[in-house]
């Protein structure tokens, strides 16, 4: 991948050396949280985390993270949490020459996690002279955490989100309310619980309760602290539910320029702005996601593919659906999207095929029932 031409960065996952797998999804929030005060200002490319965890567990070469990232820098480093006490190496590494920028270990006391992250977002910003205006500061290394309980709470609720389970996910809603009731004057329990519930309200067959819900989950967090991209997102989608597509659009927008090297906000907004049928903004969003996020999901190219579908580039679009196939071949959304595109491009024994493959999955799906949905 080509390079940005703005000073690009990785942030790999922080090795945990505490001897504990149970700890393990406290080393990893130590990356998340430098990523996400990266991602804030438009000055930087910031690789976002789900590409960047590829390489998680794994001999790491540098120059390899550059090629396959299209970045220059790499920050790397381990973490050992002993009950109240944490340690913590960082590198900074120019990964087209191989030569460190800065290096340093720190030990600290737990209660001072806070300061000590926002320590090495600053050397990493100072190391690429990056100069910041206040307001650009203040959203990188503002805390919604107000107690160090809440913090690693929200660690738990992000490591849960991700195992994808029905379980997991039930338990990420206690753990976010958990946090409501730690924490009620953070914005933080109440956006967390709002995905959750935006979650519930996509897959429902009656999804009007929660998308209520969700709604009041989004403007509590706002009214909070409106300037926290996720919840601005969070706001976003609940209005396009709602098909108040101008005020979903806004929300989007405004999420992207509080946080604009977040990949999921910039393909929250592609999605956004394919169901207010304006695909040819979409694909910018989308593309700028998967640029930041070069491993994604499948739901970037599930995205990409409808997005030409609408403009009707349907070579591009089959294009776009089989990438994301290749990622999720179970998905029933995408089966339903290959059979559509094969149809539209008049190949009809392969569209007869992917319908098979939908009603295996599905044998009561039908087109009625499913445009009464949101």
């Amino acid at each position: 991948l080509p390079l940005p031409d703005k000073p690009s960065i990785a942030v790999l996952a922080f090795y945990n050396l505490s001897g504990d797998p149970e700890q393990e999804y406290f080393s990893d929030g130590i990356s998340e949280e430098i990523i996400s005060a990266l991602s804030k200002t438009n000055k930087l490319f910031v690789i976002a985390r789900n590409s960047s965890f590829v390489y998680k567990g794994k001999p790491v070469d540098v120059k390899q993270v550059s090629r396959e990232l299209g970045v220059r820098y790499v920050l790397e480093g381990s973490v050992r949490k002993t009950e109240d006490r944490v340690r913590v190496n960082a590198q900074l590494i120019d990964a087209i020459s191989g030569h460190h920028l800065w290096a340093e270990r720190y030990d600290r006391d737990l209660k001072d996690i806070f300061a000590l992250q926002d320590e090495i977002t600053l050397q990493i910003v100072t190391a690429l002279e990056i100069k910041l205006t206040e307001g650009e500061q203040a959203r990188m290394w503002g805390k919604h955490y107000k107690t160090l309980d809440v913090y690693i709470k929200r660690m738990e609720a992000h490591s849960l989100w991700r195992e994808g389970t029905v379980e997991s996910h039930m338990r990420h809603a206690q753990v976010s309310q958990e946090i409501i009731d730690m924490a009620p004057e953070s914005p933080l329990g109440y956006r967390l619980l709002g995905w959750y519930n935006w979650g519930l309200a996509l897959h429902s067959k009656s999804p009007q309760e929660f998308i209520g819900k969700t709604f009041k989950l989004a403007q509590k967090a706002l009214s909070l602290d409106e300037s926290d991209a996720y919840s601005q997102a969070l706001l976003g989608s609940v209005y396009l539910m709602m098909r108040k597509y101008e005020k979903a659009i806004a929300a989007g927008q405004r999420a992207v320029a509080l946080s604009p090297n977040t990949a999921f906000i910039h393909n929250m907004l592609g999605w956004i702005l394919n169901h207010a049928d304006k695909p040819g903004e979409a694909v910018y969003h989308i593309e700028q996601g998967i640029r930041l996020n070069p491993f994604p999901e499948y739901y970037y190219f599930y995205n990409l593919g409808c997005s030409y579908r609408l403009k009707g580039l349907y070579e591009e679009a089959l294009i776009a659906f089989k990438n994301a196939f290749h990622r999720a071949p179970d998905s029933f959304i995408v089966k339903l999207s290959l059979t559509s595109i094969y149809a539209l491009l008049g190949r009809q024994e392969e569209a007869e095929a992917a319908a098979k493959k939908v009603l295996e999955i599905n044998p009561n799906f039908s087109v009625a029932s499913a445009s009464k949905g949101w």
